[in-house]
């Protein structure tokens, strides 16, 4: 704590201390946002049985509107990015150190959450002798939050690039790529979802390019900036999913013809551009309010294992229902029921309370300050390659059916793409910091 108090107060006066607030409520509402929906139960065979409350909630569909703040989190990261981009060039460094650098932060945390999972499904196996396809399920749900990753990570890859371009041509940027957006949900209505995956990368990419924007002073918290936003974005969604062909819920909901959050959507980005718009209404008193040291020493707690409270918050949920079952006492009260609703806010609180524990445990993974390339460096080429096997180990779990029997857990392949990846990136930054 004292080293978390020790940062709070060397912040330097001319960091914008409301991105860091945006950061930690997106990723704290993503995880509220999850345990909520969850519900658990016993299949026909009484084996446990997760799946989402959504489809049987439809009135909740518009609520998403407001609980789906990922593309906060992107135009966080496009802020940030620059940022940080920008500053290691000041320091004489180059897009290579910055990449090996940057994508430190995130493969920490993120390896102590593949190998605890690919350890824990082997010793499962292994020792106890448990169903491959049950121990495959489990690590799958536990590895949910990586999807997470997979795009970030890309997005992460392309920010000197996607930089020089915004650099160059601003908006016109944003807007090339909502409409190759636009062009994808047009494959995927006609039929060829396949045309439609490169959104996963457009659509992110469009947020992040308002980082950029935001963090260049081109989004001034103006009324001929905010209101076009804000109007514009929710009025979008409005008719796309009113009068359009999109599904109301901005959470993916089993059974709908077109998923607004996987890959991402036009209504989506409707729902982010609206998101920016309040983001910048309400910039001046959240900068105003967080020269507060109570609320700032907060903000910089939860940054500093935001990544960690992601990772492991669908582990904090296994961990305690598993726990529940074995003691008999897990309540499985049907959907939408006065009793299911009774049950969310004490669950919320057992939730939290196991999910703080696995912070202590492994966030100082995170907090640890990790090898950092301080001058020029080499080896561009092998950190894209690295960045890429990442990637790729990341979307070969993903893409694995949740109940494919696997040694680890993880497809043995996808579990060495990331291995080799992860340990190719921080070899070059080991050597480059020397």
């Amino acid at each position: 704590m004292r080293g978390i108090r020790r940062r709070a107060e060397q912040t330097p006066p001319s960091r914008e201390r409301f991105i860091d607030l945006l950061r930690a409520i997106s990723i704290v509402a993503v995880v509220l946002g999850h345990w909520l929906v969850a519900t658990v139960g016993y299949d026909q065979d009484g084996e446990l049985d997760g799946r989402s409350a959504l489809p049987e909630l439809p009135w909740a569909h518009p609520l998403t509107w407001l609980v789906q703040v990922m593309p906060v989190f992107f135009l966080v990261g496009g802020y940030a990015n620059a940022a940080s981009l920008a500053a290691e060039r000041r320091r004489g460094g180059n897009a290579t150190g910055w990449l090996l650098n940057r994508s430190g932060r995130l493969l920490r945390p993120t390896t102590a959450l593949v190998l605890t999972t690919a350890g824990g499904a082997l010793v499962a196996r292994v020792v106890f002798g448990a169903d491959p396809a049950r121990v495959r399920l489990v690590a799958w749900f536990a590895s949910i939050p990586l999807w997470f990753l997979v795009a970030y990570l890309a997005v992460v890859v392309l920010t000197p690039v996607m930089y020089a371009l915004h650099r160059r041509y601003g908006p016109a940027v944003p807007v090339v790529l909502v409409c190759l957006v636009a062009a994808g949900d047009v494959a995927r209505l006609l039929g060829e979802p396949l045309w439609g995956y490169g959104n996963y990368l457009f659509g992110w990419l469009a947020v992040h390019q308002m980082g950029f924007a935001w963090r260049d002073g081109l989004l001034p918290a103006r009324a001929r900036v905010v209101l076009p936003l804000l109007c514009g974005g929710a009025g979008a969604v409005l008719v796309l999913t009113l009068a359009g062909p999109y599904p109301v819920s901005m959470i993916n909901v089993p059974g709908e013809r077109l998923h607004n959050m996987s890959p991402p959507s036009l209504a989506l980005l409707g729902v982010a551009a609206a998101q920016v718009g309040v983001a910048l209404l309400l910039r001046d008193r959240g900068e105003r309010w967080l020269r507060s040291s109570r609320a700032w020493l907060a903000v910089v707690a939860v940054n500093s294992v935001i990544l960690t409270i992601f990772l492991w918050h669908i582990s904090a949920a296994i961990l305690l229902t598993a726990a529940m079952h074995v003691a008999g006492v897990l309540p499985t009260p049907g959907v939408g029921s006065a009793a299911w609703f009774a049950w969310r806010l004490p669950l919320l609180i057992m939730l939290s309370l196991v999910l703080l524990s696995l912070v202590a445990i492994v966030g100082p993974i995170e907090i640890r300050s990790p090898d950092r390339v301080t001058r020029p460096a080499t080896g561009l080429l092998p950190g894209v390659a690295g960045c890429v096997a990442v990637v790729a180990g990341l979307l070969g779990n993903s893409v694995l059916p949740s109940t494919s029997p696997t040694l680890f857990g993880w497809p043995t392949p996808a579990l060495i793409a990331y291995l080799a990846g992860a340990a190719t990136l921080r070899l070059l930054r080991r050597t480059n910091s020397r």
